[in-house]
């Protein structure tokens, strides 16, 4: 009996506010014992009602949900909204026989979605861009801050505009939704639960994949199932995402990468190069690692989830690596504007809108009023053209689509002109690739040196692109791209190498995996699937074993979050 006190004095000790409350420093992310017990925690709840359908699925919204405000506090609220919204929308557009109140019900989800998407993650960024450009001294106002503060005497910071984790993905998860029950691609759900669930789902919710309504509801409606295998192939994918974020790519990140690209100036030209093709293994690994885990920790609830990525530096061409990355957001990207813009067949209505944006921006920014005539004799040159030889007008629409969806998917990924130069030069390298292909006489050889030397040149260019994605401003990626090209520091490279041996050992390491067959890897991945449970637990301490004796001080938040 007096052995249980001290047991019970642990329980009444803890405090179980404080697990419940949202704490902003500690989020709830893969990487933290923490979101290990709670996962442990709706397994078991799991195990008791999984045979109930509505329980099952009641229960995982209502974690899913959990999860999101110990992820990000009070844009539950805001998550809320867009899936009442979204949900009833669905349900108006579906039920009505009227193609016009369809096509102003899609207008109004979409044009909601995108002004609360573009207010959360770009206000800053556009009132900025004002400033700079007409020397204005506006700030961005948190107008949600302001009137919570009004009605409840609160005291939430008014003057920035914090950016809610994972409203890029669900956004995306609505907008899809409601375009495919247009089409009537899907039946949209006939419980807001249901729907809560779809866009909530705790392991792709804060950073994808992006799930399609039309692969994930049709597997709501079935009952839950784990197979033996299925469960051997979750614990490995979970494995193999924590040692590719943790192992690689924190570790590479903490030692050398961020070293470099947070001081360059102190580094060698050498180390700027090592370091900008370390950081396209880091974003890979750290990215590809979340997925993993997602996938592992979904088949365990008795969901899968699509691939989203096919080893992306296999590429050998720009064309294909999009086809490789992020697989998810390059297919949405594809399907829902690329296409719509009028993809292939030629330009539309808002492929010319776009354009014309695009063109006055950079007019802004550039402050040269003689632009708009220059762009406006260079149009007038073109459809004279395009008039004399049709099949030149369909070539340049279709750069235009190909060049505006890059573009926008550079500013999907964050509230910086970095990023819309990166997705610009992505969309230069897609232009002319699709250029060469057409006179290339290598484009198609099988020949080991053919492919080596293309797998070399497209991952040496995606890593070029990477420096305007890593690096904070265009002065910053001059002072690396200045280190390369001056004094490249050949002379100290074994010192570098040997002094960071450990680092470049597991950079050759990473590369060397991700090189692999791919029949290899589906060979060791049905191995590990069909050890029996003791050795899997085995590999389990191993690798939290190896992953503590590496890990830093502070958890290493995944770099998409920030997306």
């Amino acid at each position: 009996m007096s052995s249980a006190l001290p047991q019970l004095n642990m329980l009444a000790t803890v405090d179980w506010g404080g697990l419940l409350n949202y704490d902003p420093t500690s989020p709830l992310i893969f990487t933290r014992f923490f979101f290990w017990g709670f996962f442990a925690v709706v397994l078991a709840v799991l195990s008791v009602v999984y045979k109930q359908s509505t329980l099952r699925i009641g229960w995982l919204t209502l974690a899913s949900l959990f999860f999101y405000w110990k992820t990000s506090g009070i844009f539950v609220g805001l998550l809320s909204f867009s899936i009442a919204m979204d949900h009833f929308i669905a349900k108006a557009s579906a039920a009505s026989p009227d193609v016009r109140r369809k096509k102003l019900l899609l207008a109004l989800s979409i044009t909601v979605n995108l002004l609360l998407l573009c207010y959360f993650k770009y206000a800053h960024f556009v009132v900025d861009t004002i400033n700079a450009t007409f020397g204005t001294t506006f700030e961005a106002v948190n107008y949600f801050a302001r009137w919570a503060n009004a009605a409840w005497d609160a005291h939430f910071m008014e003057n920035k505009v914090l950016l809610p984790v994972g409203i890029s993905f669900y956004t995306f998860h609505c907008i899809s939704y409601q375009v495919d029950v247009y089409r009537g691609h899907v039946q949209p759900v006939r419980n807001i639960s249901d729907f809560a669930f779809y866009v909530s789902f705790f392991p792709a919710l804060v950073a994808g994949p992006i799930i399609r309504a039309s692969v994930f509801l049709p597997q709501m409606a079935k009952e839950y199932s784990l197979t033996r295998a299925q469960f051997g192939l979750a614990i490995f994918w979970i494995l193999n995402g924590l040692l590719k974020k943790m192992l690689i790519g924190d570790y590479i990140a903490v030692n050398f990468i961020d070293r470099v690209f947070s001081d360059p100036m102190r580094f060698t030209g050498f180390e700027s190069l090592m370091a900008a093709f370390g950081y396209s293994l880091q974003v890979y690994a750290d990215f590809s690692g979340y997925t993993d885990i997602a996938i592992g920790l979904s088949l365990l609830l008795g969901f899968t989830l699509p691939a989203n990525f096919n080893s992306p530096y296999k590429a050998r061409s720009t064309a294909e690596f999009w086809k490789r990355w992020h697989i998810s957001l390059s297919t949405w990207l594809r399907d829902y504007l690329y296409i719509p813009m009028g993809g292939n067949r030629g330009g539309s209505l808002f492929s010319w809108i776009m354009t014309s944006i695009v063109l006055a921006v950079f007019v802004l920014l550039t402050g040269n009023l003689m632009l708009p005539f220059v762009f406006l004799i260079i149009g007038a040159a073109l459809a004279v053209v395009a008039r004399l030889w049709p099949p030149f007008k369909n070539m340049i629409t279709t750069n235009i689509n190909l060049m505006l969806t890059m573009l926008i998917g550079g500013l999907w990924h964050g509230a910086s002109w970095m990023f819309v130069i990166w997705g610009g030069l992505n969309g230069i390298g897609l232009l002319i690739y699709k250029g060469w292909s057409r006179i290339s006489p290598w484009n198609k050889s099988e020949h080991w040196f053919a492919r080596f030397q293309a797998i070399a040149i497209t991952f040496a260019f995606i890593t070029f692109t990477r420096f305007w994605f890593r690096s904070p401003t265009l002065e910053h990626v001059n002072l690396m791209l200045g280190q390369i090209g001056g004094d490249f520091g050949w002379h100290l490279a074994p010192d570098v190498i040997w002094g960071f041996r450990s680092v470049f050992l597991m950079i050759l390491l990473g590369f060397v995996v991700h090189w692999l067959p791919t029949s290899t890897k589906d060979w060791y991945r049905r191995k590990f699937a069909a050890l029996p449970l003791w050795a899997m637990a085995l590999a389990c301490i191993v690798v939290v074993g190896v992953i503590y004796q590496t890990v830093t001080a502070e958890a290493v938040p995944f770099i998409y979050f920030q997306f």
